[in-house]
């Protein structure tokens, strides 16, 4: 078993080496926003900060960064973002509903333009018999926008590949809603 996940994760790494050296996802997103002087929040919890990491790796992110959270218990989704405690019951943190809401409370809350929310299970241990290891729900929200993702990543892969396959979709997705809104 362990010698099956250290091959994923290096097969993985090898087919991505370039975007990781590059930051080729990252510098285009940064162009966008700095285009349209959009200013970017991040809600996070399976992720815990590392998408706002990713995307601070440019030079000048200053001027899109605006506020970032990781919010990776409840009760701070709950109390920083607004999500309903009723969403949390009836769905489970791990949930398009979740994650819309986290974002939906950043775009309320404070002064952004565009919301990124993440809550997913990086493994190895969270998982349910519906909500394997290396589901992810995120949302990206805007003022004229609102769409969900879920996406699953190999659950045979290490937690911390795991929090950075889940960061390359959310970069993926949001670079294509980006081109689709500006």
């Amino acid at each position: 078993m362990c010698i099956r996940i250290f091959f994923v994760n290096l097969i993985f790494i090898i087919k991505n080496i370039i975007p990781i050296l590059f930051l080729t996802k990252e510098k285009q997103i940064a162009k966008i926003l700095i285009k349209n002087a959009i200013k970017l929040s991040t809600a996070e919890s399976c992720t815990g900060g590392l998408l706002s990491s990713r995307l601070t790796d440019i030079s000048g992110s200053s001027a899109y960064t605006f506020q970032n959270f990781v919010t990776y218990a409840n009760e701070a989704k709950v109390k920083l973002l607004g999500v309903k405690q009723e969403t949390i019951d009836k769905y489970g943190v791990v949930s398009e509903q979740v994650a819309l809401e986290m974002a939906q409370g950043l775009l309320n809350k404070y002064d952004c333009d565009l919301a990124v929310s993440t809550t997913g299970i990086a493994g190895p241990l969270g998982a349910t018999e519906n909500k394997p290891v290396g589901l992810i729900c995120f949302a990206i929200v805007d003022n004229k926008s609102k769409k969900t993702y879920k996406f699953y990543a190999d659950s045979n892969i290490s937690r911390r590949l795991m929090k950075y396959v889940f960061t390359c979709e959310i970069l993926k997705q949001l670079l294509i809603f980006l081109k689709e809104s500006y």
